[in-house]
């Protein structure tokens, strides 16, 4: 066993990724977690009997998972098992039509052919010619670098891919990028949609995240035993080549010695000597002092704003109405005040959109049968404030199930058989957060720069997670936990190379 030990805080994607790499290169490395499984955001509810998945339940970018396992030794197949899914979404508004969007972008096509008209077709080609040129352009220099800045972005880019985000219009938003792609408002509605896979407005985000549709259409799968097999199965690798998982062990405070880390104190009152500790977590709970002054001292700066929150409802009950696929989203006509509601007057939406996810389907789950659900609406993250009352979030669930009705998917939620979470639940799952589910929102084309790196100011502690870069998401997060464990490594050749250095370079050593 390798001399370095490495704590690692937090057993989500990026946790779990870092821990795969560090034990694979042999290092002593000891996970600890607060809660009882492996996964963070990655959850699932025991509802009526049954696990329902209760957090990300989008499985893409799955060349994250290949290359990350196939680096120490296995492989996705080898680790799990996922199945392609034909229609990545299905999409409903109320003046009763319904999209479905395909894995195959030619079926897609023809679908908005058929829907919207030829014209509305060539403007989805043209859409998906421009969101393939911008996702190659972006994926080195942007989505796998350790943490970039604007001039090594615009190096790195070349003068080809600076030409791709010229042609796009990088200062403006999302939504009014979609403007120029589209005539018909729902494509607008549809695509504008992805900028809440980052916890973020369409009307705020650039228009850079047009290539989260790129990500989708590359493909999305279905896992076995749900996300949280996902986690297992990581779990499951990383304790393979040696690390050590410990659950329900929550971390109290990061401890330092002579000015680097030298271990963690957990709740307990227990010690665990580490040389470095990475810290998959919110950064805002190291700013906020919540594992001790020496690690907020080190806490990068947040000022930006937080990000989405949510009301979620899991459920195992009875599906009467529309049909439904796995990934279903039902829109509302007045798609602004959702996120005026939520960013500016940080109250619950009175029109808010519904995410369901039907997770028996498709293979399974039949109308009238009891069914896994999950339902989600967007919500403020002030799950540390007062302004979400038990009325508002009452309300905010009949308004949820009442448009759900009227736009023909009848669910009705029991104590029984569904149990709701609310952004105060996501704050204390996830503290510091106030229920922002993916760290920092992205607003603003300076916003991808404005992340912290894996890197900190005290020496021996790095970060991971969906608040730090690349970003949120489950891909995202595991590549920002690989990019950690790239950093550890580097900072233990530079260590060996230093003293290599002092001992055979003529360097004066006590």
């Amino acid at each position: 066993m390798s001399e370095h030990k490495v704590v690692i805080i937090g057993a989500g994607m990026a946790g779990l990724s870092s821990a795969i790499l560090l034990a694979h290169q042999g290092l002593d490395v000891t996970v600890v977690e607060a809660s009882g499984e492996p996964g963070g955001k990655v959850h699932s509810h025991i509802v009526d009997g049954v696990a329902v998945d209760s957090g990300p339940t989008v499985f893409t970018m799955r060349w994250v998972f290949d290359a990350l396992l196939e680096s120490v030794g296995t492989s996705v197949q080898a680790e799990m098992e996922i199945t392609p899914l034909q229609v990545l979404a299905r999409h409903f508004w109320p003046d009763g039509s319904q999209l479905d969007l395909s894995a195959d972008p030619l079926v897609s096509e023809a679908a908005i052919a058929a829907w919207s008209g030829g014209d509305e077709a060539r403007r989805f080609r043209n859409f998906c010619e421009t969101t393939r040129a911008l996702y190659d352009a972006l994926q080195g220099p942007m989505i796998r670098a350790q943490r970039p800045n604007m001039a090594g972005l615009m190096l790195d880019m070349g003068w080809r891919g600076l030409g791709v985000l010229a042609q796009l219009g990088p200062m403006r938003s999302l939504w009014q990028q979609l403007g120029h792609q589209f005539t018909d408002p729902r494509l607008r509605q549809l695509f504008g949609r992805y900028a809440t896979y980052c916890g973020s407005s369409p009307w705020l985000a650039p228009a850079t995240l047009m290539l989260i549709a790129q990500v989708e259409m590359d493909g999305v799968w279905s896992v076995q035993g749900g996300m949280v097999g996902l986690a297992q199965s990581l779990a499951r690798v990383a304790r393979r080549h040696g690390a050590a998982m410990r659950y329900n062990s929550t971390c109290q405070r990061i401890e330092k010695r002579h000015g680097r880390v030298c271990g963690v104190w957990l709740q307990s009152g227990e010690f665990l000597a580490a040389d470095r500790v990475i810290f998959n977590g919110d950064v805002q709970a190291l700013g906020q002092g919540l594992l001790g002054a020496d690690a907020q001292q080190a806490a990068p700066k947040v000022t930006a704003q937080r990000s989405l929150s949510a009301m979620t409802w899991s459920m195992h009950t009875r599906v009467e109405g529309v049909a439904l696929d796995r990934h279903n989203v039902f829109f509302q006509t007045e798609y602004a005040s959702e996120f005026e509601d939520i960013f500016n007057h940080r109250c619950l939406p009175q029109q808010p959109t519904v995410y369901v996810c039907a997770q028996d389907r498709p293979g399974g789950g039949q109308a009238g049968e009891f069914e896994r659900i999950f339902c989600l609406v967007n919500a403020p993250a002030c799950g540390d404030g007062d302004q979400i009352t038990e009325e508002a979030t009452a309300q905010c669930q009949q308004i949820t199930f009442q448009h759900l009705a009227r736009l023909g998917l009848n669910l009705k939620p029991t104590a029984t058989n569904c149990q709701r979470t609310t952004p105060q639940d996501f704050h204390r799952r996830f503290p510091a957060s106030g229920g922002a589910l993916y760290g920092q929102a992205t607003h603003g084309w300076m916003s991808v720069f404005s992340r912290p790196g894996a890197t900190t100011a005290l020496p021996g502690l790095f970060l991971a997670g969906g608040s730090v870069h690349p970003g949120p998401g489950v891909p995202m997060a595991a590549l920002s936990g690989q990019r950690a464990a790239e950093a550890v490594m580097a900072s233990l050749a530079s260590t060996s190379l230093f003293q290599m250095g002092a001992t055979y370079g003529g360097t004066s050593t006590p």
